[in-house]
């Protein structure tokens, strides 16, 4: 269809250098074909041209002071991708890979995942190249808040609701919420991700996580099987990957790898949630001290890895959940998984299987759960965490949690559901996103040409 071929190539002319964009538009739009073909509409009213261009590209300077008072510069984004469904909605990245190209991939993601969540949310992402690593908090503080002096003036608890992501947990959110109060004069719910002192949701931490394992039951169930016995291999370290960890205990699996970005613990007894959790999170130490804990377990050294991949992935297990970063699971990752007795994948990341991995998850017939699936449980607390801020409630644990496995229920059954639709049962990529392209579709026709 050149309908799809001829906005792939303006998207390259017009945003030259973007390969991340241009991979997470291709995985969307080629999906699309069938539902093209058979509704004009969406032709005659050039929705996939508009949906693939954002509503507003914001970048800016940021310029704040290290410890040694030294001037320090970096970039910021915030792209607010498409809002048919209601006000942007999408996470903040700080980490020195950010760049226009991966925040409009992020951002272009986030329209269909939140629109799978059957919740009023739009798309959108933004973040920084600045890295936390190895900063103060007084640093990170000051980063913060010359960040927000600019991002204040782009946001609002009816228009645009940033959340966290890689390289911003609970300290950064504080620190962002405290400068947009003190710019403001205003207490709203412009941030999720908060304190539980002060807005923030009980299981908004964990949703992510957990949500990522409740899709990966739903994916086994279908096909009479559970997740309890099986071995589980993750990556990452960061508040998805502990998270998916928990909840993997919780029913019964054995989670036995993580990682970090200086190499990989293969702990065979599983992962002692405790060490890792008090190396990450209070710590805030490399995973390599994991073995001084526990001197079983094996450490692999990034430098170790293999040179077509990760060494997380070349362990015999029953499922895995890549929980790291975009990218990590390569085609010869895919192959060494599909080797080793893998026969369910439920993505915690964002894209971390490149386009060749999963065609091969697609050929093998496996479980496969694309991330803008299988990890959108996090900005569905987000947005239950934006009810409660609306109402001025906070929910138990217990209500959020139920909600959370219900989200991911629907989420599972409509993409079930339209890939069997249009003859794929096993392609659960498909139906996602061809399920979540025309609830925003529809809503962008309905709304007019805006």
């Amino acid at each position: 269809m050149t309908y799809v071929h001829d906005t792939l190539e303006g998207l390259r002319q017009s945003s030259p250098a973007q390969t991340e964009f241009y991979q997470a538009a291709e995985e969307v739009l080629e999906c699309l074909r069938p539902v093209l073909e058979n509704d004009p509409r969406y032709h005659d009213h050039s929705i996939i041209e508009r949906i693939v261009e954002p509503e507003r590209q914001i970048m800016f300077r940021i310029c704040w002071t290290d410890d040694a008072g030294r001037v320090r510069v970096n970039k910021g984004y915030r792209i607010q991708f498409n809002s048919a469904l209601g006000p942007h909605k999408g996470g903040l990245r700080f980490h020195p890979s950010v760049n226009a190209g991966i925040i409009k991939f992020l951002g272009f993601e986030q329209i269909f995942k939140n629109a799978l969540t059957g919740l009023p949310i739009g798309g959108g992402k933004g973040g920084s190249n600045f890295d936390p690593k190895g900063k103060s908090d007084a640093e990170i503080m000051r980063f913060c808040q010359a960040f927000m002096s600019e991002l204040y003036r782009h946001i609002g608890p009816t228009t645009d609701v940033p959340a966290g992501d890689i390289g911003v947990g609970a300290r950064e959110i504080g620190y962002l919420y405290g400068q947009y109060k003190r710019l403001t004069g205003r207490y709203e719910g412009i941030l999720t991700g908060k304190s539980l002192n002060w807005g923030g949701s009980l299981g908004r931490k964990e949703a992510t996580g957990y949500g990522a394992v409740y899709f990966a039951e739903n994916m086994l169930e279908a096909r009479g099987e559970t997740l309890a016995g099986k071995t589980c291999l993750i990556s990452g370290a960061g508040n998805v990957a502990i998270y998916t960890i928990e909840k993997l205990y919780q029913l019964g699996a054995l989670p036995v790898t993580c990682s970090d970005s200086r190499g990989t613990v293969h702990d065979p007894r599983g992962i002692d949630l405790e060490t890792l959790k008090r190396l990450k999170e209070v710590e805030r130490a490399p995973l390599r001290h994991y073995v001084e804990h526990h001197p079983e377990a094996h450490y692999i050294d990034r430098e170790e890895y293999p040179s077509d991949g990760h060494a997380v992935w070349r362990i015999a297990a029953d499922v895995a959940f890549p929980c790291a970063t975009q990218n990590e699971l390569t085609e010869a990752d895919a192959e060494a998984l599909l080797g080793n007795g893998v026969t369910c994948i439920s993505e915690g990341a964002n894209m971390p299987s490149t386009a060749a991995a999963v065609d091969r998850f697609l050929d093998a017939k496996i479980a496969y759960g694309p991330g803008k699936a299988a990890n959108a449980g996090g900005v569905a607390t987000s947005q239950l965490e934006m009810a409660q801020n609306s109402s001025m409630q906070q929910w138990t644990l217990e209500k959020v949690d139920t909600k959370l496995q219900a989200i991911l229920a629907d989420i599972h059954r409509s993409c079930a559901e339209t890939a069997a639709e249009f003859g794929a049962p096993h392609n659960l990529v498909l139906g996602a996103n061809i399920a979540g392209f025309r609830r925003v579709a529809d809503a962008m026709i309905e709304q007019g040409v805006v």
